[in-house]
């Protein structure tokens, strides 16, 4: 692989998976368009996305907080082995008990309780855990450590740019499906989310493992 990709990928793929989550109903632009038709105000399609990015943030980096922690003060492959079975059992256990816990909010909510939500939905999904295979090469290198660089920093600019991807396409989705598609979508052009987040999960796993 040539050397500026191998350096690159990792956060191409960081950006990506904010795309994916952007695009996921489940985690924020399908309640962003229901609060704004509910409360027949479109301004609401555009804030809503703010505070489901940040509670989505949040519940990111406090896993990957938890995660840049063990590493720190465990043997690597420990923890890469480690994280990569409870990602795989993490995905055993949405796919088997994930509708019975889904989290539900009114449309009386404002935009406090949406951020709560979104990070207690994000958590439940294994959002954080899903981004470990990606971060973990970056903030743990095989190689020497770029000068001025730290793993803590390393993991706050990836959570930043996993974000503002994710805070991007949940907005345009929103605003799209608000103004021009229309929920009808959902009837016409419906895939199952929790089975492709399910292996997704699985595939972060097995990356992991097999680092």
């Amino acid at each position: 692989m040539n050397p500026v990709s191998s350096e690159f990928w990792p956060w191409l793929a960081l950006a990506g998976l904010g795309a994916f989550h952007g695009l996921n109903p489940a985690m924020g632009w399908l309640f962003a368009v229901a609060l704004g038709l509910h409360r027949h105000d479109g301004r609401l399609v555009w804030l809503s996305p703010l505070p489901v990015a940040l509670g989505n943030a949040l519940s990111i980096t406090i896993v990957a907080g938890a995660f840049l922690w063990a590493g720190l003060v465990i043997d690597l492959r420990a923890v890469r082995i480690g994280a990569g079975l409870f990602l795989i059992g993490w995905a055993l256990y949405h796919w088997r008990f994930g509708h019975r816990h889904r989290v539900r909010i009114g449309m009386q909510a404002g935009l406090a309780a949406l951020a709560m939500w979104s990070f207690l939905m994000a958590t439940a999904h294994g959002a954080g855990l899903m981004l470990w295979p990606v971060l973990m090469p970056l903030c743990f290198p095989a190689g020497p450590q770029p000068p001025l660089s730290s793993p803590l920093l390393t993991a706050l600019l990836g959570v930043g740019i996993h974000t503002l991807a994710m805070l991007t396409v949940t907005t345009a989705v929103a605003v799209a499906v608000y103004h021009w598609i229309g929920l009808e979508i959902l009837r016409h052009a419906w895939f199952n989310v929790d089975l492709i987040w399910t292996l997704a999960l699985v595939l972060a796993g097995v990356l992991l493992l097999s680092g």
